[in-house]
C-alpha cells in the first residue's frame, strides 16, 4: 500500500479514533514496519511510549493516552484498576496517581514497564466500562489502590468515600479482602474495621477509635433517629442509644456556607426539642486534643444519664 493510501486512514489523520495505536494495528492498515520505527525515532513525528504501542504525535502522552497505551500494551482482556480507576468513577479523596495499574489474566506472560504496573491475577473481575475504558469494579479498585498506598489516612479516605457516596457497601470491601486471604492485608482489614462499624469519613474513623478508647457504652454511627411520632430528627455521626446521646463531628468547612449553617441550626433545634444531649466536636481536635475530647464525651454522657432517656428510636 502506498503512503498516500494508508496516511489517509482516519486513525492517522485524527478524524476518528484515539491518538494511541498498537504497532500491529498500524501494520494492518498497511504502514510498513520500517516506517513505524523511523517515525518513532528521536525527533520523529511519532513516539513509542511502551513496547508495541505508538503515540501518533511527538510529545508526552496525556493522562488519558497513558491509560489507553497501558491497556494496548496489556492486550485484550486487561482492565484499569487502582487510583486511576477510582478517579474514573468520580471519587475525589485519592492519593496522587503514580503508574497505570492494570489487571491481566494470570496466564498472560507480560511484565510491568515504563509507567505501567502489570498485576497478573486469577481473580479477574468483570469490568465496568467507564468512558470507553474497561475498569475494575469499585471494591476491587479500592483494595488494589490501598495495597499500593503507604499512607493509612489516605487508605481510610478512599474506603470511607467509596462507602459514603454509595459506590459500594462496606461488606463488599471486606469480601474483597477475604477473597485474597493474604497475611499482608491484615493491616488493611484493621483500617476497614471502623468503616464496617459505620464510620463514613476520616474524621469519623478518628472518632470511632477515640470512642473505643473511652470505654463508654456502644456507639452506633450514621443511624437515623426518629421521635415517638415517627418524625425524623437527625442522623448523628455517633449515637449512644443507651442514654440517647448524639455526637456530631462538625467541620468548619462544612458549615462555611449559609445554607449548611442554617441546616445545622435546624438540626440542633430538633435535638433540643426531642430532649437529646448532643456534643459537637471539630475534627481537628480528635488528633490535637484527644484527651480533652474524651473529657467532654464523659461529661456529655453523664449529663445524658442524669435525665430520663428521651422517647426516640433508631430506624
Amino acid at each position: 500500500m502506498r503512503r498516500g493510501e494508508w496516511a489517509q486512514h482516519p486513525l492517522l489523520t485524527g478524524i476518528d479514533g484515539p491518538a494511541v495505536v498498537g504497532v500491529k494495528s498500524l501494520e494492518a492498515m498497511g504502514v510498513p514496519r520500517r516506517t513505524i520505527w523511523r517515525r518513532c525515532e528521536p525527533g520523529g513525528v511519532w513516539r513509542m511510549p511502551l513496547p508495541g504501542v505508538v503515540l501518533l504525535r511527538n510529545g508526552e502522552p496525556t493522562a488519558e493516552q497513558r491509560i489507553q497505551a497501558a491497556l494496548l500494551h496489556a492486550r485484550e482482556g486487561s482492565m484499569l484498576t487502582g487510583v486511576l480507576a477510582l478517579d474514573r468513577y468520580g471519587l475525589r479523596n485519592l492519593p496522587v496517581p503514580g503508574d497505570v495499574h492494570v489487571l491481566v489474566p494470570a496466564e498472560r506472560s507480560i511484565a510491568s514497564t515504563g509507567f505501567v504496573h502489570i498485576e497478573r491475577t486469577r481473580r479477574l473481575p468483570s469490568p465496568r466500562i467507564r468512558a470507553g475504558i474497561p475498569t475494575a469494579p469499585v471494591p476491587r479498585a479500592v483494595i488494589d489502590a490501598a495495597r499500593r498506598t503507604p499512607d493509612g489516612e489516605a487508605i481510610s479516605a478512599m474506603m470511607a468515600e467509596a462507602v459514603q457516596r454509595r459506590y459500594c457497601l462496606p461488606c463488599a470491601l471486606a469480601e474483597e479482602l477475604d477473597q485474597r486471604n493474604r497475611a499482608e492485608d491484615a493491616a488493611l482489614f484493621s483500617t476497614l474495621v471502623p468503616i464496617l462499624g459505620g464510620a463514613q469519613s476520616v474524621a469519623e474513623v478518628d472518632g470511632w477509635h477515640l470512642w473505643q478508647r473511652s470505654g463508654l457504652p456502644a456507639c452506633q454511627w450514621n443511624v437515623r433517629i426518629f421521635d415517638a411520632d415517627g418524625r425524623y430528627i437527625a442522623t448523628p455521626d455517633g449515637w449512644c442509644d443507651e442514654v440517647g446521646f448524639a455526637w456530631e463531628i462538625d467541620s468548619c468547612g462544612f458549615h462555611a456556607s449559609q445554607e449548611a449553617f442554617r441546616a445545622t441550626l435546624a438540626r440542633n433545634a430538633r435535638y433540643a426539642a426531642a430532649g437529646i444531649v448532643v456534643l459537637q466536636t471539630l475534627p481537628s481536635r480528635l488528633r490535637s486534643e484527644p484527651d480533652a475530647v474524651l473529657t467532654e464525651l464523659f461529661a456529655a454522657h453523664e449529663a445524658a444519664q442524669r435525665r430520663p432517656r428521651p422517647d426516640v428510636h433508631i430506624r
